[in-house]
């Protein structure tokens, strides 16, 4: 698995994007990631380093499955226990550590899997100058796919985080990965935390 960054360094134009760090995936939860605990060490020595840098997303389920549109209703109906008029609102909060960090470091909500699909994250990105993404956070094959797209979409360098990225999925982590690395490498970049501290000098 590629260790290095093909294009090069980054700089003070990139920007942490966290995805989903919240207490929704961890042990209190019927969404519990069990990877999450084992990247908190690395995505909080990220956002710690970069907290001017770093925007987290939240994801907020709807108040009841009706309020979903399309799909989703059906999609909340399964999973009504994470609904907020069944879940413990504080769930939705950010992994304590990680919300110690809050400000400098901004949050944005979304309702979707995808950070993109919600102007206010686009809108802070060109706000900041950002034209680089660094990409951590759950899950790999679900919110951080997601995202991935939209950031390639809308023409940002993506850089995957591989130890502060996961998935309750163990076949759909791995799955993901070889896809990015396959179909994506024009677009998307692998790196660990270490080498990461390396290359991002602001």
């Amino acid at each position: 698995m590629p260790t290095g960054l093909k294009f090069g360094p980054l700089g003070p134009s990139t920007a942490h994007l966290c995805v989903d760090m919240q207490r929704l995936f961890g042990p209190e939860s019927v969404w519990y990631s069990p990877w999450i605990e084992r990247i908190l060490p690395a995505v909080e020595t990220i956002a710690g380093r970069y907290a001017e840098r770093t925007v987290f997303t939240r994801f907020i389920p709807p108040e009841t499955p009706e309020d979903g549109p399309g799909m989703w209703r059906h999609y909340y109906r399964r999973w009504h226990q994470v609904t907020r008029r069944e879940i413990h609102r504080d769930l939705i909060d950010l992994i304590p550590s990680l919300r110690r960090l809050v400000p400098p470091a901004a949050v944005i909500d979304k309702a979707t899997y995808s950070g993109l699909a919600t102007p206010a994250l686009p809108a802070w990105l060109a706000e900041h100058g950002v034209d680089g993404l660094v990409v951590t956070g759950a899950e790999t094959d679900v919110c951080i796919l997601a995202t991935v797209l939209g950031a390639i979409d809308y023409g940002y360098r993506v850089v995957i985080v591989t130890d502060a990225i996961c998935s309750s999925s163990d076949p759909g982590h791995d799955a993901l990965m070889d896809l990015y690395h396959l179909r994506f490498s024009e677009q998307v970049e692998t790196i660990d935390t270490a080498a990461l501290l390396e290359a991002w000098q602001t």
